[in-house]
């Protein structure tokens, strides 16, 4: 199978490069990912400039873009074939409920889901990964699990968040929902200078406690999260009852 793996943490992430060589046991994969960190891009593209991509070695390329950008050139400028699927990960971070809308990990997943098979992305709740050797592992037995799946998950793309653990702490894996989050804290001011300040965004809103298992929940809990986000925007329902509304 042919995978192009991205990222937005960069090309030379440790999670991505570990990843790198245990699909590439058993397929052909590419690296196509950012040159630099480009976390909370979503799926912001280059549209208004140009973007420079830079062969590091035979199948390794690194992007001076977005993680979109990533996805976008590997799929349809770079290389003279098809990819069977997109797998980008291994974030350092978890990307957990509602923050799948900022996430530059997921926004790389999202333009490969008219391939053969839907996109992953990955997550680690972990900045510097301890169990490195067991999660990459799971990956990939995941991802042969992705290629299985009958043709109504097609289009889907999947969020998986892994719990830094070991093989026997883990307890396994629950599909979940996205978990809502309370009132983010307020930014953080870093400087200020008469009528100029810098500003940094701070943390997330705490997870809401809710009646479904959702994804933080599973994660806390030393599971597998996996969680199916679909991105067909239009709402039928709701734009057939809008017409009684606005139709003139």
């Amino acid at each position: 199978m042919k995978i192009l793996l991205t990222n937005d943490d960069g090309y030379q992430a440790p999670n991505i490069q570990n990843l790198f060589r245990k699909l590439s046991e058993n397929h052909d994969v590419w690296i196509i990912a950012p040159e630099n960190n480009c976390s909370g891009m979503s799926a912001a593209i280059s549209f208004l400039k140009d973007t420079e991509i830079r062969q590091v070695e035979e199948r390794i390329y690194a992007v001076n873009g977005t993680p979109a950008d990533c996805t976008y050139f590997g799929l349809l400028g770079i290389v003279d074939f098809e990819f069977d699927m997109v797998v980008s990960g291994i974030n350092h971070g978890a990307n957990l409920g509602t923050d799948v809308i900022y996430s530059g990990t997921v926004g790389a997943a999202v333009g490969g889901r008219k391939l053969k098979y839907p996109p992953l992305a990955l997550s680690v709740a972990s900045y510097e990964t301890v169990n490195m050797d067991f999660i990459v592992n799971k990956t990939a037995k995941i991802i042969d699990t992705i290629k299985s799946l009958p043709e109504q998950f097609h289009g889907k793309v999947f969020n998986v968040n892994f719990p830094d653990l070991s093989e026997d702490e883990c307890k396994g894996i629950k599909i979940t929902s996205l978990a809502k989050r309370g009132v983010p804290s307020k930014p953080i001011v870093i400087s200020s200078d008469g009528d100029i300040k810098k500003y940094r965004y701070n943390l997330s809103g705490e997870p809401v406690d809710e009646p479904t298992l959702t994804d933080a929940r599973a994660v806390k809990d030393g599971y597998i999260s996996i969680s199916i986000l679909d991105y067909d925007l239009d709402q039928e329902p709701l734009r057939e009852n809008l017409k009684s509304f606005f139709n003139e």
